[in-house]
């Protein structure tokens, strides 16, 4: 049978507009608190001075009080925040004149009338002084302009990467199959026009990747202008490399636009873009999706350095055709008699290339760390 219950050590203290009370008990567990009829009602199992028993206790207050109060537990006390009814200054805290035993102030938070008269005063010039820090930052008069710009930028690379996306995968799909169905007497034929499948993969989609590539230009731009928070370099060490593939190698070689290697560049940036932008898309509206967020940190990590090995790879292969075709290569004046050959140019390109894999590497890392590393998910 459970013994009596007891009253715990209460202390208090107020301002114009609150009253706080701490209810000396550790370990609560099963609080009860209500406001009826302006009585305040508490009962809670815990420790206090009297060991591990049930505590209770009401308080009749002085003036209205609002009928919510707000209850915050703690290892070793509770705390009750009441709202007063009218912002004044009570001489006492209860109806009754005689102060309750158990009921005491609290000396850490205790302030007189003049003190709560000045802190209240220094609040409101706080929040003036804010207010005129704020008046003064000039307003973006093309906040909304820019902010409709970059979802409309995002949407178009969003659907032009998704169109790519789409189509290939429907043509390895679809015309990979078809082909090994013709070919059934061998299974290495039936690879052999699997790959065959890829060989018109630039004469296909290269028109919407030189669309979306040539639009991406406008990343760097973005980030110029500080349109966007995003640093420069990553940006235009993307840009740059993708385009430097597209235009240079892929564009002005006929012999490399029929070869496998172009389809895994192709798909391997779409993949990618097919998270980043809705992303970037919803962020200029405030819209966080955890799916979305995850996703966006987390694919590049294998499609990254798959579709730089690609890259590499689309590079290798023109290697041989620049040097039987000469182009590109640059013949300098007779007196110097030097010609500075363009496959050299792109083996040292090939340098550069794994060193802003890494440059990317490193900034994605850090962006991933910054979303979806244990900072974040503390601060949720």
């Amino acid at each position: 049978m459970a013994g009596p219950s007891l009253r715990p050590h209460v202390h208090w203290a107020q301002r114009h507009r609150e009253l706080f009370l701490r209810v000396d008990l550790s370990d609560v567990r099963n609080p009860d608190i209500t406001i009826t009829d302006n009585v305040l009602h508490f009962r809670a199992q815990g420790h206090g001075a009297k060991g591990d028993n049930i505590y209770e206790f009401e308080i009749e207050f002085l003036e209205p009080v609002e009928p919510k109060p707000v209850c915050r537990v703690t290892q070793r006390q509770l705390n009750i925040t009441v709202q007063k009814k009218e912002s004044n200054w009570w001489e006492r805290l209860t109806k009754q004149e005689k102060r309750p035993l158990f009921l005491a102030p609290d000396f850490d938070r205790w302030l007189d009338e003049s003190d709560a008269e000045m802190e209240l005063k220094e609040k409101e010039e706080e929040k003036i002084n804010k207010m005129k820090i704020e008046s003064r930052v000039p307003k973006d008069p093309f906040k909304h302009l820019k902010k409709g710009y970059l979802i409309m930028y995002n949407l178009v690379q969003f659907l032009g990467f998704s169109w790519i996306f789409v189509n290939m995968t429907v043509r390895l799909f679809i015309l990979g199959k078809g082909n090994m169905e013709i070919h059934l007497f061998s299974k290495m034929v039936g690879f052999l026009c699997l790959t065959d499948s890829f060989y018109d993969t630039f004469h296909t989609i290269s028109d919407m990747m030189y669309f979306c590539q040539t639009l991406a230009l406008m990343e760097i731009m973005n980030s110029l202008i500080g349109l966007v928070r995003s640093p420069l370099i990553p940006a235009v060490v993307q840009v740059f490399g993708r385009n430097f593939v597209l235009f240079v190698i892929l564009g002005s070689l006929e012999e490399m636009q029929s070869k496998p290697v172009v389809f895994f560049v192709f798909y391997f940036w779409s993949i990618t873009e097919l998270f980043r932008y809705p992303y970037y898309m919803l962020s200029c509206i405030g819209i966080e999706w955890k799916p979305l967020t995850w996703l966006r940190y987390t694919v590049w990590i294998p499609l990254y350095p798959l579709g730089g090995l690609a890259e590499a790879v689309c590079i290798v292969q023109s290697i041989p055709i620049f040097s039987e075709t000469g182009k590109f290569s640059l013949g300098l004046p007779n007196p110097l008699n030097v010609t500075i050959q363009f496959p050299f140019v792109l083996q040292i390109y090939l340098i550069a290339l794994f060193l802003g894999i890494f440059v990317n590497f490193r900034h994605l890392y850090k962006q991933r760390k910054q979303h979806l590393g244990p900072k974040k998910r503390k601060m949720k």
